[in-house]
């Protein structure tokens, strides 16, 4: 249930900075130049500060609407990370699906296909990957990113393959958390001889 709120969470948050963004561009006008131009992002800026400023205002007045907002919010974050129908399936390829009751088996197996027997693989290249077969039309690598979090699957911000470091998993890192039967899960105890 956290893990769905946490990426829920960081969805809404992607969602609604992106969308305040894209208003703030949109005020832009093409017809004109120089100041004239920015003038309209400008003042949408102005116009978000000035609610910013009201809504914290309204807050410290009355912080009984703190639970309202809230509220919405977790319902909002719990919404965005549901999983929509046969959105268990997203994170599989055609060839060979896993039963849908463990999706992060489904995730797991995705990747190690993806990953083949090289020790790291970046998620554009997992997203591409998806995206080639089908799946995860529209994603970004962030999209991807949460939900195999929500999953409980290892991200590593620091991957290097071919020089570049970005997000990406790595094999050990799978091969620790689910474990095969070719890589025995460590042991969780030591006997005392």
């Amino acid at each position: 249930m956290i893990r769905r709120l946490a990426a829920g969470s960081a969805i809404v948050a992607r969602q609604r900075s992106e969308a305040l963004a894209a208003w703030v561009a949109a005020g832009r006008r093409d017809d004109l130049s120089g100041w004239a131009a920015v003038l309209g992002p400008a003042v949408r800026l102005v116009a978000l500060a000035a609610v910013a400023y009201g809504a914290l205002t309204l807050a410290r007045a009355m912080p009984w609407l703190m639970w309202l907002l809230t509220a919405w919010w977790a319902r909002a974050a719990w919404r965005a990370a549901a999983p929509a129908e046969g959105d268990e399936e997203t994170l599989v390829d055609d060839e060979e699906q896993p039963p849908v009751a463990d999706p992060a088996g489904a995730a797991v197996a995705l990747l190690r296909r993806v990953l083949g027997d090289r020790p790291a693989v970046h998620l554009s290249e997992v997203l591409a990957h998806l995206q080639q077969h089908g799946q995860g039309e529209g994603w970004k690598v962030a999209d991807l990113r949460v939900r195999l979090e929500a999953l409980g699957i290892p991200v590593d911000p620091k991957v290097k393959l071919r020089g570049v470091p970005t997000r990406g998993v790595r094999a050990a890192d799978l091969d620790h958390r689910f474990p095969t039967k070719e890589t025995p899960a460590s042991p969780t105890q030591v006997d005392a001889a």
